[in-house]
């Protein structure tokens, strides 16, 4: 294993960075950057830290843009402190004292991975690398063959390095390589031929098919529990979610000690059917009207931004046409100016221009005001249609949801009715069917019968008020926060134009203020 003896292991801290970030330069000026002081490594597109005897990653976090890191032929021991290197794309840390493979979860455009010569065993967590093409893991301790499967998850890998491991010593290591990761296609920098593919596929077919089949299985769930996830998510845009069956319903039984002693009681299994049954018809509407005024208010909305987008870009090429021909009259003034020889001439020719200036500036600020005066128009015309449109979907949905509340008052008043008759049965001698012993501890008088009903009451009525208020917070919270954004929107790209025609304005003065400072010195 190679390694720096001579040297003391060296810190990773900002003036290791500097100095090499400098000598590095003046490629994309890095090396300048180097130099000033407040340096902002994230400029820096390329960083090469070889043979420096780093034994432990560390500072790298200001490097959000770095696409190249070279740490080969150092001392580390862990890959660690990378998290922040979202943008890298390749990525050297070969000739180290490497165990592991780790630290790499957040490096998802990494395409180039080299940990040739380290101390790995075992090929795995590089799994966030779904982009990753060329992959050097030559010369570690990789024992098992079978853990070359792993790498099939890489749809994209072309280029793997393994020569120098154990398990580069087997018989059947070339073929086996090839039948498992049939879209390699250099393998320990030797192309794979058809012929060789083709014998690896023949020779292996049997487990191969076997793999592909438990792959397709596993592919196929993970589909479905992402489409379940993705239609959760726009359930949950439209404040319905669970909602679309039994789920409310179910809810209220979940805690409910009491009621379900009660579901036992002869007659009430039959009067709870017809109960959910009901229950969850209603739920199922709330649910499809739910998702219908979400469809409203994704349109509502993209109405909106498309007439702002409209009402922007229509001002905006106003103002550009107006810039143009100023622009032009300008640097044909600016020329006049320069060939001019008396000096009252050059001064009424600024004069003129500073007029210009001026008047070219009220024109950008006047296309400003009305462009803002249409877009406020715009937003307070969507603020009360998006507005109206929550209202109305809470003022259905509650009533609705009182509808679930009648539904559970009737089954209340049926279930306490059934409960009385058998307490009445149980005083006579009069009841035929057994009951289990905690459910007959109900039935010791009329006030334990009628509290355990009354509680179990109360509880399903709290589910359903509970969901309720959930629902309307949530779409109020919504609401209010949307309106909220755009009028800031509006607001931060109101202060950016008119900080841009400032901006402007400074501009074509400067140079007609360096004109004037020149001729006069002249």
């Amino acid at each position: 294993m190679h390694q720096l003896c001579d040297m003391e292991p060296r810190v990773m801290d900002d003036d290791m960075l500097k100095l090499a970030v400098g000598e590095q330069g003046p490629r994309d000026e890095a090396g300048q950057l180097a130099k000033q002081e407040g340096i902002l490594f994230k400029d820096v597109l390329s960083l090469q830290l070889d043979f420096q005897n780093i034994l432990r990653i560390d500072n790298l976090w200001q490097f959000e843009n770095l696409r190249k890191l070279q740490l080969d032929n150092n001392t580390i021991e862990k890959i660690e402190g990378l998290e922040k290197l979202t943008r890298l794309v390749w990525l050297d840390l070969s000739f180290n004292n490497i165990e592991t493979i780790e630290g790499l979860d957040t490096l998802v455009n990494l395409e180039d991975l080299s940990l040739f010569n380290n101390r790995i065993a075992k090929i795995d967590s590089l799994d966030a690398l779904v982009k990753l093409q060329v992959l050097s893991l030559g010369n570690n301790r990789i024992g098992n063959l079978m853990n070359i499967i792993y790498l099939r998850r890489f749809k994209d890998l072309r280029t793997l390095s393994l020569a120098g491991n154990p398990i580069a010593a087997a018989e059947d290591y070339r073929m086996f390589i090839c039948a498992y990761l049939p879209d390699l296609v250099y393998l320990d920098f030797r192309r794979i031929d058809d012929h060789t593919k083709e014998l690896a596929e023949v020779k292996h077919q049997y487990s191969t098919d076997e793999l592909k089949h438990q792959e397709n299985l596993m592919q196929a769930r993970l589909e479905d529990e992402q489409a379940r996830r993705e239609e959760l998510e726009e359930h949950k845009a439209a404040f319905v979610e669970n909602l679309n069956g039994s789920f409310l319903f179910d809810s209220m039984y979940a805690e409910d000690v009491e009621g379900s002693k009660l579901a036992s009681l002869p007659g009430v299994a039959e009067l709870m059917e017809t109960y959910k049954d009901k229950f969850v018809i209603i739920c199922l509407n709330i649910f499809e009207y739910g998702l219908k005024q979400q469809e409203k208010r994704k349109a509502e909305l993209d109405t909106f931004n498309e007439r702002v987008q409209e009402a922007v870009q229509e001002n905006q090429a106003q103002g550009r046409h107006r810039t143009a021909e100023f622009e032009e009259k300008h640097l044909l003034s600016l020329s006049t100016i320069r060939g001019e020889s008396e000096l009252t001439d050059i001064e009424t020719k600024i004069a003129d221009q500073r007029e210009d200036i001026a008047e070219l500036s009220n024109a950008l600020m006047t296309l400003e005001m009305q462009l803002v005066e249409q877009l406020e128009e715009t937003i307070n015309m969507f603020e009360r249609n998006i507005v109206d449109l929550v209202e109305l979907f809470i003022e259905n949905v509650q009533s609705l949801m009182a509808q679930c509340r009648d539904l559970e008052n009737h089954h209340h008043e049926k279930l306490l009715e059934i409960a009385i008759n058998i307490l009445e049965k149980i005083v006579k001698g009069e009841l035929d069917e057994d009951l289990p012993d905690d459910v007959r501890a109900l039935f010791v008088d009329k006030d334990t019968i009628v509290n355990a009903v009354g509680a179990s009451h109360d509880m399903h009525l709290l589910k359903i008020d509970n969901r309720e208020d959930e629902l309307v917070t949530r779409v109020n919270s919504w609401c209010t926060h949307l309106v909220d954004k755009i009028h800031k929107d509006e607001m931060t790209r109101n202060r950016r134009r008119v900080k841009e025609i400032n901006q402007y304005g400074d501009h074509v003065q400067g140079e007609l203020d360096s004109l004037e400072c020149g001729d006069i010195l002249d």
